[in-house]
């Protein structure tokens, strides 16, 4: 109990109260609790539901730990607080005792608190007394309760069922749950027939258990003397109490089940929004007659039935929708591409067979691009992608974006530029998705590949030693969000595939996994492609397998492209590069894929000219205009065959020579062009410019 002090005034000239004696006819006691003093007067009778003798009380409230366990003590003391904290006039608990002997007692206690006209609280009088009896006989009825509450949920075959269908998502789901022999057992039934109402007839889609099924009753018209057909038709259900009622109203259908010893049945129609979607018999070998509360209970296990059927033939229907639009979103086959292996694997959220699989975003593509050469060295363009999302929005968002990107690649755009274009096409589409993309250029002659990342995951890189690497790519902001934001430069990263190396391209439900960060995921990753076969096919498998097991929420897109080795030497094609000013790792893309395709196309002995011509070219672009610069290489045939190198940016002023004198730094470029290159010149772009320079470099041997 809470102590007061004894450093208040005096007591109250009425204090201790003196309460009716018809409280101590009725066994209770009272107290007299003054605040200011601490003091806490109790009568004969309080005494007693305390169990103390009057010489071992002293009035003061802390001579009751003796008796009130601390617990019980703190409740108190924290109740009787709050009520004169909130202004309370009145407060009342149960709390238990100690008794001498150490047996436990029930206490009711209630105070009523009084205040002086400042409304300061100064006493406390209440009553107290032995509540054992009531508690006692309280908790015997919750007990009561309880059991009563266990075994109507024992017996409540509608809550049984219902749980059981709870987790029913397709019309199989449901026929299992109530086919299973549990399910029958929940039931109480011998027998459960089930049909679908379909174009004025009933298709049976469930007999159970084996050899109970009917000849002639797979498909019934409603108006036909069938005790389904009849629930149907009236919307009511049909309860038929014995054999002889069975044998005299359904004469059809009564001598075909006569081995299965039926003694009565149930045939409840299904209604889902006061329609008929079908109807389910229940036949019994145990009982005759159904009670009131019975055919109640029935009524609403068919009720419970309908709606899970409902439900499950909505989510077919939508599932139908959305994989059919998934499909259509899809491309329908993978052209092929001169030099290279291509695999491509889908795999929707969930499991097939789980209760969840959606249909979202996830995309793949791949794009033939303008400028390949027909027998081995082709161009092409990867793209994955995955629009924000998990239903038939996201998939319609995903076909649109798919086919501009196409467009926008097909074009012969730059990869930054497709990246940027996409994203202002979805910003515009005024939808509320965004998506992440990765869009690769690769040019199989040469093995140079150009990647544009916006939001996406890295790609990987798989040698033909079998090693695996992530290729850290700088990237933008999603599609749709960069265009949002006006942050539409997408850094171009440049990396060589090997004859013989893979890249691999797929969405992040490939690499997340719960409870795993993406680091990690994709080390795993990594780890299962170095020891996976090396056919792209294969190798394909083995990773949705991987997904399939893992039978994870998000969708899983996958595009493997395997550069095959070259049976001959190749002329080569048309490569481009965009550099932005202040882009350092740019400019390096830019010298790395102008070496690699000097290598490749078979110019090496005028790789120094070429490399040190194209960048003089870019350099100039870049300090002397605002802009960036847009450096393209191709191989020119005729009467010799040619390397052509094209830097074009934005300003219309024409360059000039300029004598850079003994000790100037500058002024060389155009002299350096004019020497190395065998012709050069200007050409006028829009309202910019292109130089150009041409190298002579044989036919290839």
């Amino acid at each position: 109990m809470v102590d007061r002090g004894a450093s208040a005034p005096s007591l109250p000239d009425d204090w201790p109260a003196h309460p009716d004696p018809i409280l101590a006819l009725n066994r209770m006691g009272s107290f007299d609790w003054d605040l200011d003093s601490g003091l806490f007067h109790m009568d004969a009778q309080a005494h007693e539901v305390f169990d103390l003798r009057p010489d071992e009380y002293d009035d003061n409230p802390m001579s009751l730990g003796v008796r009130i366990p601390r617990a019980e003590a703190h409740r108190l003391d924290a109740l009787v607080a709050q009520a004169i904290k909130d202004g309370s006039e009145n407060y009342g608990t149960y709390f238990r005792l100690r008794c001498r002997d150490g047996t436990r007692r029930w206490t009711h206690t209630q105070g009523y608190i009084r205040r002086d006209e400042t409304g300061r609280p100064r006493r406390i009088i209440g009553i107290l007394r032995d509540a054992t009896q009531e508690m006692d006989e309280l908790e015997d009825r919750r007990e009561q309760a309880a059991q009563d509450e266990a075994r109507r949920r024992q017996t409540n075959v509608v809550q049984l069922t219902t749980a059981a269908l709870a987790h029913a998502r397709t019309v199989q789901d449901v026929i299992d749950v109530l086919k299973d022999t549990h399910g029958l057992t929940h039931l109480g039934a011998t027998s459960l027939v089930m049909g679908l109402v379909e174009a004025g007839r009933i298709r049976l889609i469930a007999e159970g258990p084996a050899g109970s099924f009917v000849p002639g009753t797979d498909i019934t018209r409603i108006d036909e003397p069938y005790p389904m057909s009849e629930a149907v038709r009236t919307l009511t259900p049909r309860f038929i109490e014995s054999p002889e009622e069975f044998a005299d109203r359904y004469p059809i259908l009564w001598p075909h089940i006569t081995g299965l010893n039926i003694t009565s049945a149930a045939y409840l129609p299904l209604i889902a929004e006061a329609r008929p979607i079908g109807a389910m018999g229940l036949l019994y070998s145990d009982r005759r007659g159904f009670t009131p509360e019975d055919r109640n209970v029935l009524i609403a296990l068919g009720s419970s039935i309908a709606q899970s059927l409902q439900r499950a033939m909505l989510y077919e229907q939508q599932k139908d929708l959305a994989t059919g639009l998934q499909q259509a979103m899809l491309p329908r086959t993978i052209p092929s591409v001169p030099g290279a292996d291509v695999a491509v694997r889908y795999r929707a959220a969930g499991a097939e067979g789980s209760l969840r699989r959606d249909i979202g975003g996830d995309w793949y593509d791949l794009i033939p691009l303008p400028g390949g050469t027909p027998s081995g060295g082709g161009r092409v363009g990867a793209v994955i992608g995955d629009v924000q999302g998990h239903d038939t929005h996201a998939a319609a968002v995903m076909g649109q974006l798919r086919i501009v990107l196409r467009a926008y690649a097909a074009e012969g755009h730059t990869p930054a530029t497709v990246m940027a274009r996409a994203s202002v096409f979805l910003h515009e589409l005024d939808t509320d998705r965004f998506a992440t993309c990765l869009y690769a250029e690769a040019d199989l002659a040469t093995g140079v590949v150009q990647v544009v990342r916006a939001g996406h995951i890295d790609p990987l890189v798989r040698y033909a030693d079998g090693s695996c690497r992530r290729v850290t790519v700088e990237g933008g902001l999603p599609l749709g969000l960069s265009a949002e934001f006006g942050q539409l430069d997408y850094p171009v990263a440049t990396l060589e595939l090997d004859p013989g190396g893979t890249l691999l391209l797929c969405t992040d439900g490939l690499v997340e996994q719960p409870g795993v960060d993406l680091d990690e995921g994709m080390q795993t990753l990594m780890s299962l492609i170095a020891v996976g076969p090396a056919d792209v096919w294969e190798l394909a498998d083995r990773l949705i397998d991987v997904a399939e097991e893992r039978a994870g929420d998000d969708d899983v897109a996958l595009l493997l492209l395997r550069r095959r080795a070259l049976d001959s030497p190749q002329s080569g094609g048309r490569l481009q590069q965009h550099v932005a000013p202040g882009d350092p790792e740019a400019l390096t893309g830019a010298r790395h894929m102008i070496r690699a395709a000097v290598g490749a196309w078979g110019a090496r002995q005028r790789s120094d000219e070429i490399e040190l011509v194209a960048d003089e070219l870019i350099t100039n672009a870049l300090m002397h205009t605002e802009g960036s610069a847009i450096v393209t290489l191709r191989v020119l045939t005729g009467s010799d065959r040619r390397m052509r190198v094209e830097v074009e940016d934005s300003s219309s002023a024409l360059p000039r020579r300029r004598e850079a004198g003994e000790s100037g730094v500058s002024g060389r470029g155009l002299l350096l062009v004019d020497l190395l290159s065998d012709v050069w010149g200007v050409e006028a772009r829009g309202g910019g410019k292109c130089v150009w320079c041409e190298f002579v470099v044989g036919e290839r041997t």
